[in-house]
């Protein structure tokens, strides 16, 4: 494929890719399978390595991350972003609204929405493409967050219909609850701590410097306020129609979550329906936001030197509940961490009846003075597992016992231990305490494990206590009789758990590694170590400074990764799943020379021998890495016809060698 030829299929490509996004995030439907998709996509990402010159800064291809953010810039709002005044009660409203009409002429139309319980992000358009995002920061100045916003699929790259050619949108970044359970699902998986509600979760992954990690997330977004000088709507409500029609996720009429009213009777009838219905959203909100739909009105209030007049915030009172304490139990992970529960009396909350609320650790047992039987208050308020965040001394009995922390592992009996600087206790007997050793083999059949299907949770919890399996090397030695004679089981699911397995064995080492369940290695983690030191034996071999040489290993992760391995039985964990025929290394091809060793190369241009992806092939076979920009580390670039204007100005500026693609043949032939 020349050029003139990658340059159309592009273009073509994108505005496909563009066009199934927008359909499937914003309209629900999709008129393309995923595996379709996803081919047209590994297309697209095939043809900008291949021409990197051609590659669009709002490529499809950015929703999946990849750009490493070392520094967020800090950026000055062009129209400021400023908070609005909260109100906690009808009665301020009613006088709010009083006042609008005392000071603007005319009738007053007010916009009702709901307040989202996210991250306020400024988002910056120039001819229909996404150009720059902003967080709030200080309400003067924020950060650039752009890379990381680009890979929010209701986020649009480039817009539709009749937009402004320059314009700032505004709105609320978000953790739908689903996402936000199953990241928590596997922080608690991984052994690590659970965020602690939606709203922070989503502003700590927005400010990640891997934009990879941050598309993993799922993060979502209403958008809703239009600034700009030449603005096709004199009115908020039609403004934010408007963006609808340009492409934007918005709040919609629809489904109640936007509302245009001229009486204080109106607004009143969002605030009760909301503060009802609000249990049965995807998302938290924690109010609702009342605003003067008129621009001109608006410019007419104007501001305070932190709020807008025009607008004012409603806010529900967290949802609590009174509930008795029956009793506290301990809970043991996979990583021996003991979590606390308390089990209370049914208590209606949040659209569910709650039986069990977190207690976290012992801090926080000290903290509420936690006494048997006590009646405690229960908030979900911001939280998937409802917490106790207070206790009504009132009805607390005179000969009530304090709440102590257990002592010993409720499921062996060993003594716990608290490390310093760490908030859990741990059961030390990892390799007799029977949930550690069931829930480190439920963590390595997992999805983002070893993905083992034909087993689940409850058949491991039954292999176990039938003594089949004693970890997670015993899969690999089950026998179709042993598992057929189970209770539950038969013929078919036998083979299908033995099938399984098999399969199981094509899985690449880095999920190899993760599987392991080594303490504080996640899934990206154990991809950055299974790729810098390749192999399972170099892993157990490595020296402390080796480990903390790695990206993303800091001073816990590589003693973890030390201590696991100072465990004979974990060796000898590994040394069955080796015999079993599992992927410990990584797979590489061998280098035709080492002439390139440590060379960082950038390929541009059009060439007459070899194609761009030969080049790039041989690069790597000699022992160099590709890299896509020039920079003052690129060692050299191999360059070909029509490189680009800008390419050669930098080059030449950074004094960087230029190749000739003969010259560069004639490099790796030893010539």
């Amino acid at each position: 494929m020349n050029i003139k030829e990658a340059t159309t299929r592009i273009e073509d490509l994108s505005k496909e890719l563009n066009l199934y996004n927008h359909q499937y995030y914003i309209e629900n439907v999709s008129e393309v399978s995923d595996f379709e998709y996803d081919q047209r996509l590994k297309e697209l990402q095939d043809l900008e390595e291949k021409f990197p010159e051609l590659a669009y800064p709002n490529s499809p291809t950015k929703r999946v991350g990849g750009d490493i953010t070392k520094k967020f810039n800090t950026v000055k709002h062009e129209y400021p972003m400023l908070s609005l005044s909260n109100s906690y009660s009808e009665e301020e409203i009613i006088e709010w609204e009083n006042r609008v009409k005392k000071l603007v002429h005319g009738q007053v139309n007010y916009v009702c929405e709901l307040k989202y319980d996210g991250v306020a992000i400024g988002i910056r358009y120039e001819n229909g493409a996404l150009v720059q995002a902003i967080t709030r920061g200080d309400g003067t100045q924020g950060e650039d967050v752009s890379a990381n916003v680009k890979t929010i699929r209701t986020i649009p790259l480039h817009l539709k219909g009749n937009y402004p050619d320059l314009f700032e949108i505004r709105g609320e970044i978000f953790f739908p609850l689903e996402s936000f359970s199953s990241l928590n699902k596997t922080r608690e998986e991984n052994g690590e701590e659970l965020f602690a509600n939606p709203r922070n979760s989503a502003s700590g992954t927005l400010k990640m410097q891997d934009s990879k990690v941050v598309a993993e997330r799922g993060l979502d977004c209403f958008l809703y306020g239009v600034y700009g000088t030449d603005l096709p709507a004199e009115g908020h409500y039609n403004s934010v129609l408007n963006a609808g029609e340009w492409g934007f996720k918005i709040p919609t009429p629809q489904k109640k979550y936007l509302k245009k009213t001229d009486s204080i009777e109106g607004i009143m009838e969002f605030i009760h329906y909301w503060d009802e219905k609000r249990a049965d959203l995807p998302f938290e909100i924690d109010g609702v936001v009342i605003k003067v739909d008129d621009y001109s009105q608006q410019e007419e209030l104007g501001n305070t030197a932190k709020s807008p007049r025009w607008a004012i915030a409603y806010k529900f009172k967290t949802e609590q509940a009174s509930a008795d304490l029956e009793a506290v139990t301990y809970q043991v992970g996979r990583t021996g961490a003991v979590t606390p529960v308390a089990n209370l009396s049914p208590v209606a909350l949040g659209g569910t009846i709650v039986r069990r609320a977190s207690l976290y650790n012992e801090d926080q047992i000290n903290k509420l003075d936690l006494h048997e039987n006590d009646v405690v208050y229960v908030e979900k308020g911001g939280e998937i597992i409802p917490k106790i965040v207070a206790v009504d001394l009132t009805q607390r009995a005179e000969s009530a016992k304090k709440v102590e922390f257990i002592s010993v592992c409720p499921e062996c009996d060993s003594k716990l231990q608290r490390l310093e600087g760490e908030a859990h206790h741990y059961c030390p007997n990892d390799l007799g305490c029977p949930p550690q050793i069931t829930g480190r083999i439920i963590h390595f059949i997992s999805r983002k494990a070893m993905d083992i299907e034909g087993i689940g949770a409850e058949t491991v919890e039954q292999l176990f206590s039938e003594g089949l399996i004693h970890n997670s090397a015993g899969l690999y030695t089950l026998t179709f009789d042993q598992i057929a004679g189970l209770e539950r089981m038969g013929d078919k699911s036998a083979n299908n758990l033995l099938k399984g397995l098999e399969e199981s064995k094509k899985i690449p080492f880095e999920r190899v590694l993760f599987a392991l369940g080594i303490r504080h290695v996640g899934e990206t983690v154990a991809k950055k170590i299974a790729k810098a030191l390749k192999n399972i034996d170099a892993i157990k071999a490595a020296t402390f400074d080796e480990l903390i040489a790695i990206d993303e290993v800091g001073e816990k992760i590589a003693i973890s990764i030390q201590q696991h391995f100072l465990q004979e039985e974990n060796n000898q964990i590994v040394a069955g799943l080796k015999t079993a025929g599992l992927q410990f290394e990584i797979v590489e091809k061998e280098l035709d020379s080492a002439v390139l060793q440590g060379k960082s190369i950038v390929v541009s241009g059009v060439f007459q021998t070899l194609s761009r992806k030969e080049l790039k092939e041989a690069i790597e076979a000699n022992g160099g890495k590709n890299v896509g920009s020039i920079s003052s580390k690129t060692t050299f670039i191999v360059a070909g016809d029509n490189m680009g204007p800008a390419k050669l100005e930098k080059a030449e500026k950074l004094g960087v060698e230029i190749l000739s693609e003969a010259d560069f043949i004639k490099l790796i032939k030893g010539e």
